[in-house]
């Protein structure tokens, strides 16, 4: 079984992939960095969520 995650977590990570889609890899620590750079969150649980959903993204949905 795999992690349901929040709406809100797929909506910012969606959003941040269309806006800057060649900025986003298969690599969570890249996009961890980025989600940092890109957005205002501070929170590191929410930018860790965030993160590992555009690498799920990226790796899934847009191969």
């Amino acid at each position: 079984m795999g992690n349901i995650r929040p709406t809100y977590i797929k909506r910012v990570a969606i959003d941040l992939v269309k806006k800057f889609p060649d900025k986003f890899t298969d690599d969570f620590q890249h996009n961890k960095a980025m989600v940092t750079q890109y957005t205002d969150i501070i929170n590191i649980k929410f930018r860790n969520r965030v993160a590992g959903y555009v690498t799920r993204f990226r790796k899934h949905y847009e191969a």
